[in-house]
């Protein structure tokens, strides 16, 4: 199909093998054709036996990114409208759509684009340079997907500004795709509302894979004292508030942050039970436990502490540390929520990072609940990268 023909290494390709979606460039022995970067290219392993679709990119240590495993595939408006319709129709069946991550990158077959809902405004992300070339059929089949259920996208604006573009050898990009419109947009998400910048906010502008999560840990903060450790915009916090928590402390070291934070409790009418503080999490935590205080409820949502393997062994110590100092302001059967939401720090690594800080704190923790990322998230079984969020809530207990 694609005269381009990228030739396997004998013995590799195991991640596309076992249904992963990419390939490195340590694994390919030769490329006959002529080809630009971003191009679709036909792959086979070392026998000549085809392997899919995929688009090639030499600027990438992951050098084909494939598409279709079928050779009688065209990848053309029709094969990007199926793996839309395809996307939305799974959303649809379990989560709430109102605000909601469309398409999930490899999750849903379209390798480096994510595309997320909120409310009738579209946010778009491409990571990948061959992806990037499809985006805009990929958004007009989206736009088209969505009218039939009613729904109109009022503007659509791109959030492609991530550093990880540098490495695909393409530019940082954000802006409006189409006609302009007031980027702070109001939500609603679990009964809460919140006002999502989009232009300015970090990532996409809204962490929509803590959902369920944070839903999760409302029937533990009724009359309770809770403590939101990197509150962002306040999401947590909100969440416990909203479930009658006596009083919340969100923090987080993004000034920013804190006051779209205090905007959100406005908006919902908690400002008398919810407060903001701009402050080092490392730091606070511990002039806390010196002034004596303690807390029903800690949540913990730290940014990710590691975005590569070589630095794990910091990103423990990270973790260790505020789990430690967490823990240790929990109060005798009280509860902590923690979560690590980097890919590198794997489900056994942070187990065991959990059980250190226990011991280093003289807790026993008692497993109420372990959670993943948001169902509009979906983990993809062998591309491993899909599966990143973590989320545990632990009953606290004096050591005996």
């Amino acid at each position: 199909m694609y005269h381009t023909i990228v030739t396997l290494k004998k013995g590799e390709g195991r991640t596309i093998k076992a249904g992963g979606m990419w390939i490195y460039d340590n694994e390919i022995d030769r490329i006959l054709g002529d080809f630009e970067n971003g191009d679709l290219v036909t792959v086979h392993d070392f026998d000549g036996y085809f392997m899919g679709y995929g688009f090639l990119n030499m600027h990438s240590r992951i050098r084909v990114r494939l598409m279709s495993r079928k050779k009688e595939h065209t990848i053309d408006t029709a094969f990007l409208e199926r793996r839309v319709r395809d996307a939305w129709e799974y959303r649809k069946a379990v989560c709430d759509t109102g605000c909601c991550r469309l398409i999930f990158g490899e999750a849903d077959f379209l390798p480096g684009l994510v595309v997320d809902k909120f409310s009738d405004v579209l946010v778009v992300e491409s990571l990948a340079l061959g992806i990037d070339r499809l985006k805009p059929d990929i958004l007009k089949c989206l736009k088209q997907v969505l009218a039939e259920d009613g729904i109109s996208i009022r503007g659509i604006y791109e959030r492609s500004d991530a550093k990880v573009r540098e490495r695909e050898g393409m530019e940082r990009t954000k802006g409006f795709i189409g006609e302009p419109f007031d980027t702070k947009v109001e939500i609603e998400e679990n009964g809460v509302r919140y006002l999502v910048d989009i232009k300015d906010g970090q990532k996409t502008g809204f962490f929509l894979d803590q959902k369920y999560n944070r839903l999760s840990i409302q029937r533990l903060c009724k009359g309770k004292k809770v403590l939101d450790c990197f509150t962002h915009t306040g999401s947590f916090a909100l969440n416990a508030a909203a479930a009658g928590a006596e009083s919340v402390l969100g923090v987080d070291a993004s000034e920013p942050g804190c006051r779209q934070a205090e905007e959100n409790a406005r908006l919902n009418q908690m400002e008398d039970r919810v407060s903001f503080q701009c402050a080092d999490v490392f730091e606070l935590l511990p002039q806390l436990e010196q002034k004596g205080e303690s807390y029903d409820v800690v949540i913990l949502d730290p940014p990710a502490f590691t975005k590569s393997k070589n630095s794990i062994r910091q990103a423990v110590k990270g973790y260790r540390e505020i789990n430690l100092r967490g823990m240790k302001l929990v109060r005798n059967g009280g509860f902590l929520a923690t979560c690590s939401c980097s890919h590198f720090m794997d489900p056994e690594l942070f187990k065991k990072t959990l059980a250190e800080a226990a011991r280093g704190a003289r807790k026993r923790l008692r497993q109420v609940e372990f959670r993943t990322q948001a169902c509009d998230h979906p983990i993809l079984w062998a591309a491993e990268q899909s599966y990143y969020l973590k989320f545990y809530i632990f009953q606290v207990c004096e050591d005996l």
